[in-house]
């Protein structure tokens, strides 16, 4: 995951830090001395068009041309600024720094490890009837990508199971270009790309990926040390939309996750995300490795639109499910605007993929590396993997499935998590719909159970937006409004031990209630934007403060993978 690195010059008026000119110019906090200093900022008008002619006014050159959300991104000075301001009526945010997080890692040297995700979630069947994921593109977000081969001859990410190149090569949005040559010197897009579609076999003959057919195609947005900018990740998801029908670009995973700063419709990077998932790209993002505590998911994952993935493990036992349990690094729900996330979670424990010896994540722990082409990691980056090459498999089989049809059809197929008196072993704040199963989901013909409730186009015109079911009580904990107690998540009861864990579907009569719920007149909670302190609130009528959250940290952001320990 990829850490934004934040130096504020200008106190933001909102929970992202998406400024109001009008009353900044009023009520400024700038340092007087960093008048003459250039900062890079996301600069959004209603008319594109006439954006590019003020700025040209103002001898200006944007190092980003960012249509897809009417942007661009721009290095001006405070009086820049003020001028372009007083000429247009813009929105502005910083174009925040990224940098990937370093930490620990734990694990164990492997040679040749075991295929052992297809089994997990039951993607044997669909390999048995030959859908392998072929026709459809996987577009990975990320670090770039590899073409490497596994130990099977020309087999891994560059060919499919047949011998047939598969490989699309690489946009850089970093230097906005594009070549058949990765230059991926991180080894995180390649290892999470891995997992989806890796057609390497085993010592035992099974295949690593879970769609081993797919066509990959990398859009670099970090360098060697995980360090982008949201101009960087809005310019390639822009790309993927411009490309998606050429190459059949039918995914988007996006491995990385960061603070919400705003309402998720407010974010610049968010609502490039929106335009995609609008586009008819299926969207899946992972949650963040900065769980077990609730309201940890970040941006993107924050989106109500998209799939956000948890992650579970086998607990070193993959032929024993009844000691499964969801990762403590796995991030919780709700967002902050009251949406039950993740949508689902899939293996992301101790999982091995391809990476190259000379990356920097093998030079920096080269414990998890075989001294070959795999390496073992753990993190909701590889979860999201995981799914990717679960909905190559769905639109193998069904090309005209919508995004919302593919997202229903997942949670409609999942299994919760039960303990051994048939109670929800994890909260869905913590599971969503439960594990993924690939067989249940080929089966299922649900329809109209995601974003039913949601609209899009209202979202992105700014008519209308909205919030989820989730609430808090008075006791502090989190529930979905209008079910049982069997969705109050007790935050005082530790559940993440993986005692007699059962996965099962079809755990209540009313589980679609939180998966297509969503209101546009009721704020849940509210911020305090005079301290450093945001206050979630019942209503506007009173002052009892629910659950806090810090944000008085602005240096922290968006991880590729944090390092967690194996799990």
């Amino acid at each position: 995951m990829l850490n934004i690195s934040v130096k504020n010059i200008i106190k933001p008026l909102s929970l992202l830090g998406l400024i109001s000119l009008t009353a900044w110019f009023i009520n400024t906090s700038i340092d007087k001395n960093a008048g003459g200093q250039e900062k890079s900022y996301i600069i959004s008008a209603s008319s594109y068009q006439l954006l590019q002619t003020e700025l040209a006014s103002l001898n200006v050159q944007p190092t980003h041309q960012l249509a897809i959300i009417n942007a661009v991104a721009v290095s001006l000075n405070i009086e820049q600024l003020a001028q372009l301001h007083a000429q247009l009526d813009i929105q502005v945010t910083e174009n925040y720094k990224v940098e990937m997080s370093g930490g620990n890692a734990w694990g164990k040297r492997k040679w040749q490890p075991k295929s052992v995700v297809n089994d997990l979630i039951e993607a044997s069947a669909a390999h048995s009837a030959y859908n392998f994921g072929d026709g459809v593109t996987i577009g990975f977000l990320d670090t770039g990508l590899d073409q490497l081969e596994g130990t099977s001859s020309g087999l891994g990410l560059s060919t499919d199971l047949y011998g047939k190149d598969k490989f699309w090569g690489t946009y850089d949005a970093i230097n906005n270009s594009i070549s058949n040559y990765s230059n991926e010197e991180s080894g995180h897009g390649t290892h999470v790309a891995s997992i989806a579609g890796n057609a390497d076999y085993d010592v035992y003959g099974k295949v690593y990926g879970v769609a081993p057919n797919a066509s990959l195609v990398g859009i670099k947005a970090f360098d060697a040390e995980g360090k982008a900018t949201y101009a960087d990740v809005i310019r390639g998801i822009d790309w993927a939309l411009q490309v998606k029908d050429q190459i059949n670009l039918k995914v988007l995973n996006m491995s990385f996750s960061g603070p919400a700063r705003s309402y998720y419709w407010e974010d610049p990077l968010n609502q490039a995300v929106m335009k995609a998932w609008q586009a008819g790209i299926v969207v899946v993002a992972s949650a963040g490795n900065s769980g077990p505590d609730p309201m940890t998911i970040g941006v993107p994952g924050n989106v109500p639109y998209i799939i956000t993935v948890g992650a579970m493990t086998d607990n070193y036992t993959a032929s024993y499910v009844n000691d499964d349990k969801v990762a403590t690094f796995s991030a919780a729900g709700p967002t902050v605007e009251g949406f039950v996330k993740p949508e689902i979670v899939a293996p992301g424990g101790h999982l091995s993929g391809l990476m190259a010896f000379d990356t920097q994540i093998v030079q920096d722990h080269p414990e998890f590396h075989d001294g070959g082409r795999y390496f073992e990691m753990s993190g909701t980056s590889q979860a999201a993997g995981v799914i990717s090459g679960v909905v190559a498999l769905m639109l193998t089989q069904d090309p005209t499935l919508t995004p919302d049809e593919v997202k229903c059809r997942l949670m409609d197929s999942a299994h919760a998590a039960f303990n051994n008196s048939g109670e929800l072993a994890y909260s869905v704040f913590q599971q969503g719909s439960g594990m993924v199963n690939v067989a249940d989901a080929l089966l299922s013909t649900a329809s109209g159970c995601a974003n039913q409730a949601l609209d899009i186009a209202q979202d992105l015109a700014g008519s209308d937006h909205f919030f989820g079911p989730a609430n808090i009580n008075s006791d502090g904990n989190f529930y979905v409004e209008g079910l049982g107690d069997e969705y109050v998540w007790k935050l005082n009861e530790s559940n993440l031990d993986g005692d007699t864990i059962i996965w099962r579907m079809n755990y209540a009569v009313n589980a679609l209630d939180w998966k297509n719920t969503a209101s546009t007149d009721t704020i849940i909670w509210r911020m305090n934007v005079e301290t450093d302190t945001i206050i979630w609130r019942m209503n506007f009528e009173t002052d009892t403060i629910i659950w806090r959250m810090s944000v008085a940290d602005s240096s922290t952001g968006i991880d590729v993978n944090n390092w967690v320990e194996q799990q």
